[in-house]
């Protein structure tokens, strides 16, 4: 079900080509942007940045899904044009503790979609060499990369704007927009270097710098 509904978000419902796109600062690059804007299907997350009209393209402007959790620092495009964007919602820590309430600035006419822990949480830490019965698990960055693979598995998936790969050892997470916040203690960055290092040398995801 997950997948057709992502479908119907997708240029021409279908999902050949899928760019993820994370939060870290990029570059100006009119290529990267073009690939972004031109994937069928383009995901992004939480405190997440825009190319500007009067800018140079680094980012790309285009938005089909944004993943949130409960915890997310709202950036002026995190719910810029709603109505025409799939919201899901990560939520791994409802396996322990996380409430159910939303925030008082979600609008109020917006719903989500829940990102399910036994289909992508849950198998995604065991990938990683995490314990489920403890309080870890991926970034959502890592998490939605998963999930394309899963749900689309003949997809090229392009992975963007992340920081992980190449700086597992970072303790602070360099956003595009916004100032840096603190790697939270549930992560293990040095474990999702290395699964993301190994799907990019086998094929399975591309990395665009």
């Amino acid at each position: 079900m997950l997948r057709e509904l992502l479908l119907s978000y997708a240029r021409g419902q279908q999902a050949a080509t899928i760019a993820v796109v994370g939060n870290a600062p990029m570059a100006p690059d009119a290529e990267r942007a073009a690939l972004i804007d031109g994937s069928d299907l383009v995901f992004r997350m939480t405190t997440f940045a825009l190319d500007e009209p009067d800018a140079e393209p680094a980012y790309g402007t285009r938005t089909d899904v944004v993943v949130v959790h409960r915890g997310v620092i709202v950036s002026p495009y995190t719910f810029a044009d709603y109505t025409s964007r799939l919201y899901l919602l990560a939520e791994p820590g409802r396996l322990f503790w996380e409430p159910e309430t939303l925030p008082d600035w979600w609008p109020a006419d917006l719903g989500f979609v829940p990102i399910s822990n036994r289909r992508f949480v849950q198998p995604l830490s065991r990938l990683l060499g995490l314990s489920t019965d403890q309080h870890v698990w991926a970034t959502t960055g890592t998490l939605v990369t998963y999930l394309c693979k899963e749900l689309f598995p003949d997809a090229v998936v392009r992975l963007t704007g992340v920081s992980i790969i190449e700086r597992p050892d970072q303790t602070d997470f360099e956003h595009a927009w916004g100032s840096k916040v603190g790697v939270t203690a549930e992560h293990r960055l040095d474990a999702e270097s290395r699964l993301l290092s190994a799907w990019r040398d086998s094929g399975r995801i591309e990395i665009v710098q």
